[in-house]
């Protein structure tokens, strides 16, 4: 049987070494070389699972979280679903309880908040996913509080954000951000004190993405601590553009300040290099290490989506082809789902992957 039609984003060649590809170029999602045959948006077959064979657990949830009667609202419910469509982008958002948190009835420990601050041309979205510390009882706490902190910090200073985007002060922006994002994880050690544990035992990893309403306006600004993934699904094929954080030495690092500040599609951006900042007044006390901060902000092109996600979604997405085949698929029509169909695509199970998955995807118009 002569082999079948290539998937989008198909690429039989080995991707370039990192030694040969600038610090920040994109990294393309490869496809190994084999026959495969997709669902596509025009057949749409419901697919459960990606790669090798069924995932262990169920694919429904079977237990739900021990509840305190005197503390209803500390109840996190398994799924969370929100979308919305400003300027020349459409968002959709998913948090979903992860299969092995479902099996053992454990809270998700992800937290998702979307948020528009302002009005009319003026409104900045805000997309803030949080992930609790593994094996500790108020994981699930403490990524809510994590997003409830940075919505506040967004929300108060959403003016001056907006305007700094639509003027592209990217230094401006990077500097402004770190602080708001220090000073909003400093209450979570405070609050780690008021509750006399380890600042490790009740933190969050918090990533987020602000998205102007000005349809004149592409850029989209993306910041955060922690592991997860930023990924960008350009002309059917998938780009790992998640900032590098590692310490350099030599020549300048593309970014805000040295040159060559665009990648090759054109993108003009910067990123942290982990330089320290002056500890946050919020602190109670001399604070453990922070992870590195990760800044990027980019100038989408229509056709663009960019995927936002936790740690849940980006292991099995950077691990299993299938998974990026299948999301390539589906998304690479430019059309974005609806929430229902967007729930569906970022829960498609793969074996040996089970923690809750948090995503936010944005595709321009």
């Amino acid at each position: 049987m002569p082999p079948g039609p290539k998937p989008p984003g198909y690429r039989a060649e080995a991707p370039p070494d990192d030694a040969e590809r600038p610090a920040d170029a994109p990294v393309p999602l490869t496809v190994p070389a084999r026959d495969v045959t997709l669902v596509t948006r025009s057949e749409p077959v419901a697919v459960a699972y990606v790669g090798s064979g069924p995932p262990t657990y169920d694919a429904e949830p079977t237990a739900l979280p021990a509840a305190d009667p005197d503390d209803l609202g500390d109840l996190v419910a398994d799924t969370v679903l929100d979308g919305a469509r400003y300027g020349a982008c459409t968002l959709r958002a998913a948090s979903v309880r992860g299969d092995s948190a479902r099996f053992r009835g454990e809270p998700r420990r992800d937290s998702l908040l979307t948020a528009r601050f302002g009005s009319g041309e003026d409104a900045l979205v805000l997309v803030a996913m949080a992930t609790g510390a593994r094996a500790t009882p108020g994981a699930h706490r403490a990524a809510a509080e994590a997003c409830e902190w940075i919505g506040r910090a967004v929300g108060r200073s959403h003016v001056r954000l907006a305007e700094d985007i639509r003027a592209a002060r990217r230094g401006d922006l990077k500097s402004g951000l770190h602080r708001l994002t220090d000073r909003s994880l400093g209450k979570l050690r405070a609050s780690a004190a008021e509750q006399g544990v380890e600042p490790e035992e009740y933190t969050a990893g918090l990533r987020c993405l602000l998205l102007p309403a000005d349809p004149e306006c592409r850029t989209r600004v993306f910041f955060g601590i922690g592991v997860g993934g930023l990924f960008r699904l350009r002309d059917g094929e998938w780009q790992d553009i998640e900032p590098r954080v590692a310490a350099t030495t030599g020549a300048p690092v593309v970014g805000f300040g040295s040159l060559p500040h665009e990648t090759p599609e054109g993108d003009r951006l910067t990123m942290d290099l982990g330089i320290a900042t002056p500890p946050s007044p919020y602190e109670p006390a001399p604070a453990p290490p922070h992870d590195p901060f990760r800044f990027r902000a980019s100038v989408a092109r229509p056709g663009d989506t960019l995927l936002l996600c936790t740690a849940g979604l980006a292991d099995p997405l950077r691990g299993e082809p299938q998974l990026a085949e299948h999301l390539t698929a589906r998304w690479a029509t430019g059309e974005p789902p609806g929430l229902a169909a967007f729930l569906a695509d970022t829960q498609v199970r793969v074996k040996g992957y089970a923690d809750d998955r948090t995503a936010a995807a944005v595709w321009e118009a």
